[in-house]
Formats: C-alpha cells, sequence, structure tokens
C-alpha cells in the first residue's frame, strides 16, 4: 500500500536547482532508502516533508492525500547535524522534546523510561548532554526520534560516528519499527547498511532522480554475467577460460585452491555453463557474482556525469 508520495517535485534555490521533477513512492512498513552523493538534493527533499521548506511545484502526499502541517506530529525525523543543548540535563531535554511532539508528560516519561532502559541509558538521565560521549549523544537523539511512536520516520545517516556494536543495535531496533507498523525513509552513503535493511531505493543525482527500484530488482538488472569458481586441480585452469571464450577477471591461488572469476562474451544457460566446465576441472565452488549496491551506486552515478568522470 502507498503510504507517502511525492509527484514531480522541483525546489529553486538562488538560481540552483535542488530539485528537478523528483517523484518517489514509499510503501506502508517498508524501508525506503534515499541515496544520492553528496549535493544531489536528498536533504532538500527531507526538509520537504518534514516542512521545513516547501516545493516550488509539485505535489507531497502523505496518508493518500495532501500533506498537512498537523502531520507533523506522525513524523519523526533523525537529522545527519545533532542537535541536543549541550547545557541541558538528558532527561530534562528528552522530556522536552517528546511534549514537543505532543505526548502527555506521563505518556513520555513512561515512553522516555522504557528506551532509555533498553539502551541502558538511565544513570545518564541527570547528566548535562556534554558530560555524554559522541555515541552516547546520538542515542539520546535517536530515542527522542522514535519516543512518540511516529508513523514516518526519517534517519539520516543514523550510524555515523556509532562503534560497530553500537551501529548493529540501532540497525536491529530500526527493524523491530518497521516490524511494529512504521514506515522508514532512510538516508545514508553506506551502501552496506542499504542492503541490509532497505526494501526499496531511490537514487538522486544533481537534482534529478536516476534509479528507483526494489533492491534485488535493481540488482540484478545490473549484473554482468560474472562468475566466480574455485578449483581444486593441480594444472592452471586459466588457459582453460581463454579456449572458451570467458574473459578473465580475477585469478587467485590460496594453497591448492584456485578461485577464478570470469565474464561470460555470448550468452548460455548457467547449467551448461557449469556442465562444460565440470568436464575439464573438479568444482569446488561455483556462483553468479551479483554486483553490490555500492558498485551500482557507482557505475549509476558515473555514467550519470561523463563529463566529470573524463575531467577526472
Amino acid at each position: 500500500m502507498e503510504f507517502f508520495k511525492a509527484t514531480n517535485v522541483v525546489k529553486d534555490y538562488a538560481g540552483h536547482r535542488a530539485l528537478d521533477k523528483v517523484s518517489i513512492e514509499v510503501g506502508e512498513q517498508s524501508i525506503f532508502g534515499l541515496l544520492g552523493p553528496n549535493g544531489a538534493g536528498k536533504t532538500t527533499l527531507i526538509r520537504i516533508i518534514n516542512q521545513i521548506t516547501a516545493p516550488d511545484e509539485g505535489e507531497v502526499q502523505l496518508f493518500g492525500r495532501q500533506l498537512r502541517s498537523t502531520d507533523i506530529q506522525h513524523i519523526g525525523y533523525l537529522p545527519e547535524e545533532r542537535g541536543l543543548y549541550k547545557k541541558m540535563k538528558v532527561g530534562e531535554q528528552a522530556l522536552y522534546l517528546a511534549q514537543l511532539k505532543g505526548l502527555s508528560r506521563h505518556d513520555a516519561l513512561k515512553g522516555l523510561r522504557y528506551w532509555f532502559e533498553k539502551f541502558e541509558i538511565q544513570p545518564w538521565w541527570n547528566k548535562k548532554v556534554e558530560e555524554l560521549s559522541k555515541g552516547m549523544q546520538q542515542k539520546v537523539q535517536f530515542i527522542t526520534t522514535v519516543v512518540h511512536q511516529p508513523k514516518l520516520l526519517i534517519f539520516d545517516e543514523p550510524f555515523s560516528g556509532f562503534d560497530p556494536i553500537n551501529a548493529n543495535l540501532l540497525k536491529n531496533e530500526i527493524l523491530k519499527l518497521k516490524e511494529n507498523g512504521a514506515t522508514i525513509i532512510f538516508s545514508t552513503h553506506n551502501m552496506a547498511s542499504v542492503e541490509e535493511i532497505c526494501d526499496h531505493i531511490a537514487l538522486i543525482n544533481q537534482s534529478k532522480k536516476i534509479l528507483d527500484g526494489p533492491i534485488d530488482t535493481i540488482k540484478e538488472q545490473y549484473k554482468q554475467d560474472v562468475f566466480e569458481i574455485e578449483t581444486t586441480v593441480a594444472h592452471d585452469v586459466t588457459a582453460e577460460f581463454s579456449r572458451n571464450g570467458f574473459q578473465l577477471i580475477d585469478y587467485e591461488l590460496k594453497g591448492h585452491v584456485q578461485r577464478v572469476k570470469f565474464q561470460l562474451n555470448n550468452e548460455i544457460p548457467t547449467n551448461a555453463l557449469l556442465r562444460n566446465l565440470m568436464e575439464k576441472m573438479d568444482i569446488r565452488s561455483f556462483r553468479e557474482v551479483i554486483p553490490s549496491m555500492n558498485e551500482v551506486f557507482i557505475q549509476v552515478v558515473e555514467q550519470a556525469n561523463p563529463k566529470k568522470q573524463a575531467h577526472a
């Protein structure tokens, strides 16, 4: 079910077009990756969703109707630039921010107690924010983003500055929020995180959307008939690939194991390819190499910026 929709959104700043007819659709209870290089227009779109600014053209819809000013209470936004008041006490500030989102003092305290216990930061309630480590401060800001149980959550680089253990903790909490009914827009440069948690992505480059679709579909779309085998035969097998018209991409010998990565130069069914190889060597493992989202990101952006690539 369609939950959030932006249609042909345009935004100009002093002669600079930040968004050029960008359209995205975010399904209910999904995690949508909003991707792009620095300056592509992602933050501008996030600001429009949060009603910090308004589009010059186009339409933004939430819950199947036009976005309203009152919808801000249904949105939780964790910006890349964190913004806690350093001199305020942690609990006092968290309580204030929760009440700004429409919670009563009683409900705010109940929700904050739950999250502070979950993240094991109860002892910091009466400490000043400036006494907390950067990671601790980010946990507090995450809590203030989700405590009012918003239906739409927007996370901009949520794992920035976290060690691997706390990044994994936060990732698991984001997945639980989705399971519990939240819809999430997730903006990051970490493509590994995108592959782990996103259902669907849109890639914005130089104010335009240049790629959109489910993660698995996109990776399948950009695969290039590359395969990898491991074999334990005694002789060097690379000659077999050139004789059979395959393009050798990479070769590695570790002990008695040879790992060969190659690309097909003509269409051949996978089963036929494997039978062909098995006639010539003992196969220890065989797999098709599907590109990572990081590889897709680089390829698509470089194709969209040919002049910049040539200049570099």
